[in-house]
């Protein structure tokens, strides 16, 4: 129960602390970081967690599949339709070089074999905005910038997620777990299948006239189907996180009034669950951890951070020339490291391959940069926009225009 009182003081302090976050450098995400190593055995003591303990899988598992299941619902097809040429750029090259260049650094200077590198350069892939959210949430930075970054963090978590498990299993071999990829391959399949057919299914019993959600439990729908969808993809050693994120793009796609009315509490469900999660990271982040990663894992971690992501998004917006050269070194720059990969990092660590916890060190050292690094850069740069606005600098841009609505944020505060 420490734990519990713990989370509610963290989260009633993030609550009153989120309208001074809006408008400062302060982050209620670090927030939850922080507070979590402060009460672990690295400092106060208050809660024993180690990499070994059940909250760790039990949270990272539903946390994951919550907040997968809230980004697949802002991916619906038409919104994805509407401007995609940007975030396709930064999803079909960024990404791939991102992940790449953070193997080839994790070979190199940390020294983890090719595997857990490649690993490693999978985690730390995909990107999360929540930790930057005064740049995809304030009017006065340009809309395709912020639909730009919406869109790439909250489709490169699904995206990423085949490549973790297959680089898991690959390493998990060496344990004498043996993980073919035709088992990841039919938990992949499956998942899909049952994420695309449930929701279906529900739509089309809905339109039977003697059947429909009354509009105060209509939020509810969308719920029932995650429920029933985590308990069959567990019972059936189905795939759960790309069911998740699959079932809320067909419910976004085939049901906008079910997605409408889900939104408010879905988000809701997706913060209480991130800001869990990391939590109980942070309790993970021991003075021990910080001191046990070699000074190339440090390395690794800056330049990840520094170079890797900014050279590689830019290198992917190389001739994206409705984009000014201010909005593609604010896009290359606000690449953090997302919630994913805390979870994925938790995955990591509860796998117990080869050099899973050396791996997860730098994971984690590496989030806990980027957190600090981007939520605290976020309102200048924003800042910065609203500068050129005064000044009737155009940034092209008829007042939102063309915004797409995927993201991952609150539009009123910082999370």
């Amino acid at each position: 129960m420490v734990l519990v009182a713990v989370f509610g003081v963290a989260l009633l302090i993030a609550v009153l602390l989120s309208g001074l976050a809006a408008r400062t450098v302060l982050s209620t995400s670090l927030l939850f970081l922080v507070g979590g190593a402060l009460v672990s055995d690295g400092f106060l003591g208050l809660i024993h967690i180690g990499p070994d303990s059940e909250i760790v899988s039990v949270t990272a598992d539903l946390a994951l599949f919550t907040v997968l299941f809230s980004d697949g619902m802002h991916a619906a097809l038409p919104q994805l339709k509407a401007n995609w040429k940007n975030p396709a750029r930064a999803l079909g090259l960024g990404m791939p070089l991102a992940f790449l260049g953070t193997a080839l650094l994790t070979h190199y200077l940390a020294g983890l074999d090719w595997t857990t590198s490649f690993l490693v350069g999978a985690v730390l892939a995909p990107t999360d905005p929540v930790f930057a959210s005064a740049i995809v949430s304030r009017k006065e930075v340009p809309a395709r910038l912020r639909g730009l970054l919406n869109v790439e963090s909250g489709v490169n978590d699904g995206l990423a997620l085949p490549f973790v498990l297959i680089f898991l299993a690959a390493a998990a071999e060496r344990t004498g777990e043996h993980t073919s990829l035709g088992e990841i391959a039919l938990e992949l399949v499956l998942g899909l299948a049952f994420g695309i057919v449930l929701p279906l299914v529900v739509n089309w019993l809905i339109r039977f006239r003697l059947l429909g959600a009354e509009p105060k439990l209509q939020p509810l729908l969308p719920l029932a189907v995650g429920v029933i969808l985590y308990a069959a993809c567990h019972l059936t050693h189905a795939n759960p996180y790309l069911a998740a994120f699959s079932a809320g793009a067909v419910i976004a796609t085939v049901s906008p009034e079910g997605h409408r009315a889900f939104e408010p509490l879905g988000e809701s469900l997706a913060e209480l669950a991130k800001f869990a999660a990391l939590l109980v990271f942070g309790a993970l982040l021991t003075p021990q951890l910080f001191g046990d990663l070699p000074v190339g894992g440090y390395v690794v971690a800056v330049l990840s951070i520094v170079l890797i992501r900014p050279a590689s998004l830019l290198l992917s917006l190389w001739r994206a020339g409705e984009l000014t050269p201010r909005e593609k070194y604010a896009a290359a720059w606000f690449g953090p490291k997302g919630f994913a990969s805390v979870v994925y990092g938790l995955l990591v660590l509860q796998a117990g391959i080869p050099q899973g916890e050396q791996a997860f060190t730098l994971i984690a050292v590496c989030i806990a940069f980027s957190i600090v690094a981007h939520s605290s850069t976020d309102v200048p740069v924003a800042r910065m926009f609203h500068v050129d606005d005064l000044v009737g600098i155009p940034d092209g841009d008829d007042a939102g225009a063309g915004e797409p609505t995927v993201r991952k944020d609150s539009d009123d505060a910082r999370t």
